[in-house]
C-alpha cells in the first residue's frame, strides 16, 4: 500500500482520530506542518506516543532544567538509560528509579512486575550488572477492600519478578494516605555495578550499521502504554487493561545475561531497553542521539500474534526486548550468542545517513517521517502557574500543638500507624540475600550491600514525606532530598546522587503545575547544598482519579558510597550502657506530622522547617564521627518524632532497653518532626572522640538491659514507661493485622 494511501489516512483528521490517541488539534497541525502532509495511521501513532508526556516530558522539561546534573564523580547524566557516578577504582554505580502508577492502578501484580522489570533493562542497557532493588510505595489507608488488594497485589508483583530474576529487592519505603486511594504509587528503583570500560551508550551510531531485535517476540500487549500514562484515572479506566504488559523474568533473566555477554564484544555499536512506547521510542532516540537515521523492515520484527500491523508492531510495550546496533558483518555473531541463550536475535533494520526514520511493510513504505520530529522536536509547553489558595491558608495558621493526654497510648498508637509500622510483612516477601551481598538488609535507615573483592559498600534509600510537600512543597522538596542523605550517613555512606521519581497530579490545573514548580525548586536547592546531583530519573504527572490529585510525591532514590566496611553502621543500639545522644534541637513542629494525623484526622499547618546549611553540617559531623568509629548506632527522627525513633532503635534487640530524659514542652519533646536531627548510641569509651566531632550533640541518657523504654521529663518524673517486646509486638502486627480486618 502507499504511504499516502493508507486506510483510514484521510479520517484521521475530518473525524479527528488522533485525540484518541492523546494528540491535540495544536500538536496535529504541528505534525502536518513537520511532514507537510497528513501524516498516515501509523505515523499518527508514533507521534501521539512520543509526544506523550511519559515519552517527552513536554511538560516538565523546563522545571527539570533547575536540576543541578552535574559533578566531580558524575560520569553519566540525564539522558540515558540510567545515571552513572564514579565510586573509585576503575568502579561505577548506575542507578536510576522509574514509575508504573496508572497499569499498577488497573493491574497491581503485572503493573508493579513490569515496572521492576524495566527499571532493571535500563540499568543493564548501561552495560552494568544489577545488584539491587528498592521501591517506594503509595496506597490508600488500609481499611477499605480495594486498597488491600492493591497493596498485596503490587508486593507479590513486585517480589514475584524481583525473586525470579534473582536481584535482592533490599528496601523502600511505603506511605499510606487517602489522595492514593484510586491512584497507588509504585516506583522502582534499580542499583547496578560497572567498570568504567564496559560503560555503554543507546546510540545508533555508523551508517550501515545492522539494526538487531533481541529478547521476547512482540504481542499486542501494552500498545498506548505510554499514552495511558500521560491521562488520569477515571472510573473506566479498567477498559485500558489491554495498556498493562505481561512480564516474564525468566525471559529477563536470560536476556540479561546475554545483554551482560554483549557488551564484552566489539561488534556492539549501541544498545538501548524497548521501554515505554517500545520500537519506536528506542530507534528513533537511539538515531537522533547519533544524528542519523534508521530503516527498519517490519515484517523481520519477531511477533507472537497473527496480523499484526505496523501501527500494532511500533507502538506495543511487550516486556524482555531490547534494541542493539551491530558492526555491519558482525550480525552472526550476536545471533549465535542470544542462541546461547535460548534467545532471538533478528537484523530488522540499518542506521541511514538521512536522519529519517522510515518503516517498511510487506514491501512497502508504512512511515517517513523526520527522527528528530519524534526524538527532540515534541513541544514543550510553558505551564501557568497559581499558588493554590489552601497553601496561603496553611501559612497563615497558628502554631497548633496536638493535645495528648496519654503518652505510653499515644506512642503505641503511631508504631501502630501504617507508614511507621513494621513493614516486615512486605520485606519478607522478597528475597533480600540472593547473591550473599547485602550486609543491611530491610529495616534499618538505608539497605547496605558490600562490593566484592573490595572494602567498600553502597547504601540506598528511597524517600519522600508527601504531606510536607502538600503543605509546602518548596520545603518538601528540600526535606525529601535531605532525609534521604540522612539515611545514608546514618549508615555510614557518603551521598553522592540522586535519582528522582515526580509523582504529581494534573499539570493543566495551574495550581498542580505550581506544586511541580516549587517542589523541584526546593529539591533543587538541596541536591546543591548537599551536594548530591540529580543523574536521571522519571516524571508521572497526571495521577488523579475523577478529578482528585495526589499529593505531590517527588521520591527521591539515593545512592552513597561506604568508603570502609567497617563503617556501616545500622540504627539498632547495641550494647547495654552506651550512651545515647540526641542531635539537633526540637521546635513544636506538627504539620503533615502522624501526630496530626492521628489527634486531627488530617494535615494542617506549615510544614517543618529546614535550614539546609545547618542539615550539610550535622550530616558531616557525624559522617566523620562514623568513619572515626566513635559511633555504636544512628537514626535519623522523621514520621513520629523523637519517641518512635528511639522505639524503632530497640526494635529486634533482645533484651535491651533505654532511659533517657527529654526537656521543654513535652507534646514536642516526643512527637514532634523537626527536621535535621539524629539519635545515636556511643560507647562510653569513645565519648570523648564522638563528642570532639559532633559539636551539637547532646547526651539524654544510656542503652539498659531491662527490655523497658524509660522517658522522664526534666523534673525527673516519667512520660513514657513501656515494655519493648510489647510496643515490639505491636510495631510488628499493625499491618498484617490490618490485612485480615473486615473493612
Amino acid at each position: 500500500m502507499s504511504l499516502l494511501l493508507e486506510p483510514n489516512t484521510t479520517k484521521i483528521k475530518e473525524e479527528k482520530l488522533y485525540r484518541e490517541m492523546g494528540l491535540s488539534d495544536e500538536e496535529f497541525s504541528k505534525i502536518e506542518e513537520l511532514l507537510g502532509r497528513v501524516p498516515n495511521y501509523t505515523e499518527t501513532g508514533l507521534f501521539s506516543v512520543m509526544w506523550s508526556e511519559h515519552c517527552s516530558y513536554k511538560t516538565s522539561k523546563p522545571i527539570l532544567k533547575k536540576f543541578p546534573t552535574k559533578g566531580d564523580r558524575v560520569l553519566q547524566g540525564p539522558g540515558e538509560g540510567a545515571g552513572i557516578v564514579d565510586i573509585n577504582d576503575g568502579q561505577a554505580v548506575v542507578f536510576k528509579i522509574e514509575s508504573h502508577n496508572h497499569p499498577s492502578a488497573i493491574e497491581p501484580y503485572q503493573g508493579a512486575a513490569t515496572g521492576v522489570g524495566g527499571i532493571i533493562r535500563d540499568v543493564f542497557s548501561m552495560g552494568a550488572r544489577p545488584i539491587a532493588l528498592l521501591n517506594s510505595l503509595r496506597f490508600g489507608k488500609l481499611d477499605n477492600p480495594r486498597v488491600k488488594y492493591l497493596f498485596e497485589e503490587v508486593v507479590a508483583g513486585i517480589a514475584g519478578y524481583g525473586n525470579c530474576i534473582g536481584i535482592p529487592t533490599v528496601g523502600g519505603e511505603i506511605q499510606f494516605d487517602d489522595c492514593y486511594k484510586g491512584n497507588p504509587l509504585v516506583n522502582a528503583m534499580c542499583v547496578g555495578l560497572i567498570n568504567h570500560e564496559d560503560i555503554q551508550k543507546g546510540q545508533a551510531k555508523g551508517i550501515g550499521n545492522t539494526v538487531m531485535y533481541v529478547g521476547a517476540s512482540t504481542g499486542r500487549d501494552g500498545i498506548h502504554g505510554a499514552t495511558f500514562a500521560s491521562d488520569e484515572l477515571t472510573d473506566v479506566s479498567d477498559e485500558d487493561r489491554p495498556a498493562v504488559q505481561v512480564g516474564d523474568p525468566f525471559m529477563e533473566k536470560l536476556l540479561m545475561e546475554a545483554c551482560l555477554e554483549l557488551i564484552k564484544s566489539d561488534a556492539l555499536v549501541g544498545i538501548q531497553d524497548m521501554g515505554a512506547a517500545g520500537l519506536t521510542s528506542s530507534a528513533s532516540e537511539m538515531a537522533s542521539k547519533a544524528g542519523t537515521g534508521i530503516e527498519l523492515n517490519l515484517d523481520e520484527v519477531p511477533q507472537r500474534e497473527l496480523n499484526m500491523t505496523p501501527y500494532e508492531m511500533m507502538l506495543s510495550e511487550s516486556q524482555e526486548r531490547m534494541l542493539v546496533v551491530i558492526k555491519k558483518g558482525r550480525e552472526q555473531e550476536v545471533v549465535d550468542l542470544f542462541k546461547n541463550y535460548d534467545l532471538e536475535a533478528k537484523s530488522v533494520g540499518v542506521v541511514t545517513d538521512n536522519q529519517r526514520f522510515r518503516l517498511f511493510h510487506k514491501g512497502e513504505v508504512v512511515a517517513d517521517v523526520p527522527v528528530d520530529a519524534l526524538a527532540e522536536d515534541a513541544p514543550v509547553y510553558y505551564m501557568p502557574s497559581k499558588e493554590p489558595a489552601y497553601f496561603k491558608e496553611m501559612q497563615e495558621l497558628e502554631i497548633a500543638i496536638p493535645q495528648v493526654s496519654n503518652y505510653n497510648e499515644m506512642l503505641l498508637k503511631l508504631l501502630t500507624q501504617p507508614t511507621i509500622a513494621s513493614k516486615e510483612w512486605v520485606y519478607n516477601q522478597y528475597d533480600y540475600m540472593i547473591r550473599t551481598n547485602t550486609v543491611v538488609a530491610p529495616g534499618s535507615d538505608a539497605a547496605v550491600l558490600r562490593i566484592r573483592g573490595t572494602n567498600k559498600a553502597l547504601a540506598m534509600t528511597t524517600d519522600c514525606n508527601s504531606r510536607y510537600l502538600y503543605l509546602d512543597p518548596e520545603t518538601g522538596g528540600k526535606i525529601a532530598v535531605a532525609e534521604a542523605a540522612r539515611n545514608i550517613v546514618c549508615s555510614g555512606g557518603e551521598p553522592l546522587a540522586i535519582t528522582d521519581g515526580i509523582n504529581f497530579g494534573n499539570p493543566e490545573k495551574p495550581e498542580i503545575f505550581w506544586q511541580l514548580e516549587k517542589a523541584t525548586d526546593g529539591m533543587s536547592e538541596a541536591c546543591e547544598r548537599l551536594q548530591t546531583p540529580v543523574i536521571g530519573g522519571n516524571v508521572s504527572l497526571y495521577n488523579e482519579t475523577n478529578g482528585k490529585a495526589i499529593y505531590p510525591t517527588p521520591i527521591v532514590g539515593m545512592v552513597g558510597l561506604v568508603h570502609d566496611v567497617e563503617h556501616i553502621t545500622t540504627q539498632s543500639f547495641k550494647d547495654v550502657g552506651d550512651l545515647i545522644y540526641v542531635i539537633g534541637e526540637t521546635k513544636p513542629e506538627f504539620g503533615g506530622s502522624e501526630l496530626q494525623q492521628i489527634v486531627d484526622g488530617d494535615y494542617s499547618g506549615k510544614a517543618p522547617t529546614i535550614d539546609l546549611q545547618v542539615e550539610a553540617k550535622r550530616q558531616k559531623q557525624l559522617l566523620e564521627a562514623i568513619q572515626a568509629n566513635a559511633v555504636a548506632s544512628a537514626h535519623d527522627l522523621s514520621e513520629g518524632g523523637f519517641a518512635v525513633a528511639l522505639a524503632e532503635c530497640l526494635m529486634g534487640t533482645s533484651s535491651l532497653g533505654a532511659y533517657v530524659q527529654v526537656t521543654g514542652e513535652e507534646v514536642s519533646a516526643l512527637f514532634s518532626e523537626t527536621q535535621s536531627r539524629f539519635v545515636v548510641s556511643v560507647s562510653p569509651n569513645k565519648k570523648e572522640a564522638f563528642e570532639q566531632k559532633v559539636k551539637e550533640a547532646i547526651c539524654i541518657g544510656h542503652v539498659t538491659n531491662n527490655g523497658l523504654i524509660t522517658i522522664i521529663n526534666e523534673n525527673g518524673n516519667p512520660l513514657v514507661e513501656m515494655n519493648v517486646s510489647e510496643m515490639n509486638k505491636a510495631w510488628k502486627g499493625a499491618i498484617p493485622c490490618l490485612l485480615k480486618s473486615e473493612a
